[in-house]
């Protein structure tokens, strides 16, 4: 009797896995984001770069930690007639095809068959290597200008995720990653 209880939790396991197969995932928002503790969108208040917010920016600078920190909001899409479930996932954050972050999220995920959730996925990285390169600098200093300007400047978020689903008591890795990808533009978060 103990391994037909275990064969059956393994096949509904093996139909999640399928139903995850066929859910859409897409990045519906960020929000909360900081740098060095200070709001992008007050650091840049009516498109110019408000004084106010430089000291903790320099502060920041001179210790070599310049820590980012945002929530990413991830829509799973379940179109199947099962239900999908994930236990956690590994996800990778990149801006212009530039890994910037990498972590995991630690949390169970249920999507009925036929609906929708919003998964947060919250971030934080020192991003001193980032804004310590002169070319990177020059293409945020770009962003930031566009806006001020009038002009739409638009960069590429893709949010590339692992998920993992338990399997006899083992966390088995979906194969691959699978990559969504975000057009942001200077309009929006500035």
């Amino acid at each position: 009797m103990g391994i037909a209880i275990a064969g059956c939790g393994i096949n509904k396991q093996a139909q999640q896995i399928k139903a995850l197969e066929k859910c859409k995932y897409r990045l519906t928002s960020a929000e909360q984001i900081t740098v060095a503790g200070v709001d992008v969108k007050k650091m840049f208040q009516n498109q110019d770069l408000n004084i106010a917010a430089l000291p903790g920016l320099a502060f920041a600078l001179l210790r070599k930690d310049v820590p980012l920190r945002a929530r990413l909001n991830l829509e799973v899409s379940n179109p199947s007639v099962e239900n999908a479930a994930i236990n956690q996932f590994e996800y990778k954050i990149l801006i212009n095809n530039q890994e910037l972050a990498n972590g995991f999220v630690n949390q169970e995920v249920n999507v009925p068959a036929g609906a929708s959730t919003v998964v947060p996925v919250d971030m934080e990285v020192n991003v001193y290597p980032f804004v310590s390169n002169n070319k990177v600098m020059a293409e945020i200093s770009d962003f930031v200008k566009s806006s001020k300007d009038g002009t739409e400047k638009k960069g590429l978020l893709t949010l590339k995720i692992r998920p993992s689903i338990k399997v006899a008591g083992a966390l088995v890795q979906y194969p691959g990653f699978i990559t969504i990808d975000k057009e942001v533009s200077s309009k929006i978060l500035l």
